[in-house]
């Protein structure tokens, strides 16, 4: 089935929600797991005169030590294997969803998991997903976990987490936006 899993992670309770997922698609398909946390700096704190970006920036890299602790903890306790990594976007050249992407190019993962807000409307239009342009961009398959399966209410009555939206790369390829891979 798949052999690395590469999970994307903001500190988020959604990203809390597709971690839970991974570890258990890892566990289940006894896949390495990698928690990836991106760090983006806003262009505005390059821009403020006076201000010193590397202020925000070790905010970011102490946010991702928090979070990486968190996941590698609980893959321990489900006895799967792998490491957490954290990337930064190049400022200029990507965005977090092309940086998730590289990342999981470049470590090899068969599967990308995320957690998605389910954003509709005008604050989708105006906030964007970078789920969504993970799904449309990615070259492999990617696992979409909504914000419902974070709250413990969420279970199908049948006992199945309610965690899949969508999946993107298994069967048919999507013939309107891809991306040369």
């Amino acid at each position: 089935m798949f052999s690395r899993i590469l999970v994307a992670l903001d500190g988020s309770q959604t990203a809390s929600a597709a971690l839970d997922a991974a570890i258990q698609l890892a566990r289940d398909s006894g896949a390495e797991l990698q928690p990836l946390y991106v760090i983006d700096m806003p262009v505005l704190a390059y821009d403020v005169p006076g201000f010193d970006p590397s202020i925000v920036r070790d905010a970011y890299v102490e946010e991702s030590r928090t979070v990486s602790t968190d996941a590698q903890a609980r893959m321990t306790r489900a006895g799967v294997k792998g490491a957490s990594r954290t990337a930064e976007v190049e400022l200029g050249v990507e965005d977090i969803a092309q940086c998730i992407e590289r990342a999981a190019a470049d470590w090899h993962a068969d599967l990308i998991v995320m957690g998605t807000h389910g954003r509709r409307g005008v604050r989708r239009l105006v906030l964007g997903s970078v789920a969504e342009r993970v799904l449309r961009s990615a070259c492999r398959p990617v696992l979409l976990v909504p914000a419902r399966a974070a709250a413990p209410e969420a279970k199908a009555s049948d006992d199945r987490p309610a965690s899949v939206t969508a999946c993107r790369g298994s069967s048919q390829p999507d013939q309107d936006s891809r991306v040369p891979c």
